[in-house]
């Protein structure tokens, strides 16, 4: 099938979607991989969850231990050393104090102690050279200081004051101390991280195992409810095929009732009043009544007129010879119907169409029979050619004709009422899931390509 490059391009009106040409029946094994895609996510969001709550409650935990051993080490071991020598910057009060310190308070649970003056000055450090250099304190540090209670949180090593420690988080303790002369101090320890560390793993473990359990469970539980479900939509999905199946075969079975009807009655005794007519227009030829016998004649021309066009209809609501005797058969009605109607028809069909599957065989119909109507009703006079071309398994059907032509935007984007065929067509290829393109413009005639890409492998 050779394109005529003078022809308007092609403009895709519906794309194809081989999906929505055949339904696809429900599969246990897809419901089955997107349930399990469906828990896979769950547990990882749950594991993800667990790790954040797992983190803050282990620093909950390890902040709050750390608060009340800061107040037993206070209470128990600074109060007794802490004098005002110490306040003062005397050497030996520095001296014993760091004695008690490393002694009885340094090890692997403490990393590191100071003590502030209310001004932001290190008193004392078990680093020396953080003593007596002044930093700024902050805020939880200062509401240590002005309302007296003990504050501990995850600290900040990029702060000034903690260029000498190591690793990335510690758990710093403020605790507001006296001196015997009422100077007010600000006691401060340094716990590591790691127990907090350990903690969080700990509680993450338990968490996670047991949601997983909980999910499992609730998997095992609720497979059989699920199977069940499975089989009554398996079985729903067989009785609407089956509902559908005898709702096509009851509209076709109309069809074929009423174009019986149609052919045995009126059709039938249109065609006896027009033998009757000519008739008697023989007799009032045998009467030398020629005026009487004219108008019989014109009387029975115009009922084969109307017999000639009840005929046509039939076709239409009733191709019998589509599913008699083939799509190619069904065609030439079509087109012999149009050459009624003054509208000249040239088939081409190339492509073995009647071996097609009957789903694509009735649209092929369909869309002919729609276009040849456009164009008897828009384009006449013209001349129609229908064109079907086979190309590595797909199917292109092209029905073009030399008529006037339109302007596609315009009409595509604000249809009239008399354009009403374009909907149809349009409506015809979604259901299909083909794809269906128009190349026309004003004086260059309308072309109509419908295309299928999900045709049997053996057609050639």
């Amino acid at each position: 099938m050779t394109s005529d490059p003078s022809a308007p391009p092609w403009q895709v009106l519906v794309e194809a979607r081989a999906a929505s040409a055949a339904p696809r029946r429900l599969s246990t094994r897809a419901v089955l991989v997107r349930l399990a895609a469906g828990l896979a996510a769950v547990l990882v969001a749950v594991a993800a969850l667990a790790g954040f709550g797992a983190q803050w409650l282990a620093e909950r935990e390890a902040v709050n231990d750390a608060a009340q051993v800061t107040n037993v080490l206070a209470d128990a071991v600074v109060r007794p050393v802490l004098t005002d020598g110490l306040a003062a910057g005397e050497d030996a009060a520095l001296a014993a104090f760091d004695e008690t310190v490393r002694s009885q308070i340094l090890g692997d649970d403490v990393i590191r102690v100071k003590i502030w003056d209310t001004e932001g000055r290190v008193l004392y450090a078990d680093e020396p050279q953080l003593i007596g250099r002044t930093f700024v304190l902050d805020d939880a540090q200062r509401a240590a200081l002005a309302a007296p209670s003990t504050r501990a949180a995850v600290s900040d090593l990029s702060e000034d004051e903690n260029e000498f420690e190591t690793g990335s988080r510690l758990l710093e303790v403020y605790r507001p101390m006296w001196t015997p002369s009422g100077q007010q101090v600000l006691f401060e320890v340094y716990y590591p991280y790691e127990p907090v560390a350990a903690r969080s793993a700990e509680l993450w473990r338990g968490f996670a195992g047991v949601t997983t359990s909980s999910l499992l469970l609730f998997v095992v539980l609720t497979a059989p409810i699920v199977w069940t479900l499975l089989r009554q939509l398996r079985g729903a999905e067989a009785r609407r095929a089956e509902l559908l199946q005898r709702a096509v075969d009851a509209s076709d079975a109309e069809r074929r009732r009423i174009a019986g009807s149609l052919h045995d009655g009126p059709v039938q005794e249109l065609v006896a009043t027009s033998y009757g007519a000519e008739a008697a227009a023989v007799a009032a030829d045998a009467r030398g009544e020629e005026e009487g016998a004219a108008g019989m004649r014109e009387v029975a021309g115009a009922v084969r007129g109307n017999v000639r066009v009840l005929r046509s209809l039939l076709v239409d609501i009733y191709p019998e010879s589509l599913t008699a005797s083939g799509l190619s058969s069904a065609l030439h009605d079509l087109a012999a119907t149009a050459r009624t109607r003054g509208v000249p028809v040239v088939l081409d069909l190339r492509a073995p169409i009647d071996a097609l599957p009957e789903a694509h065989e009735r649209l092929i119909y369909r869309i002919v029979q729609e276009a040849l109507r456009n164009a008897v009703t828009h384009a006449a006079p013209c001349t129609v050619t229908i064109a079907v071309a086979a190309d590595r398994g797909r199917i292109d059907l092209v029905v073009a004709d030399d008529g006037p032509g339109f302007d596609a935007t315009a009409v595509l984007d604000a249809p009239a009422e008399g354009h009403l065929g374009l909907r149809v067509l349009r409506d015809l290829a979604t259901d299909a899931g083909a794809e269906l393109a128009l190349s026309t413009s004003p004086g260059r005639g309308t072309r109509w390509r419908l295309r299928f890409t999900d045709t049997p492998r053996e057609i050639p």
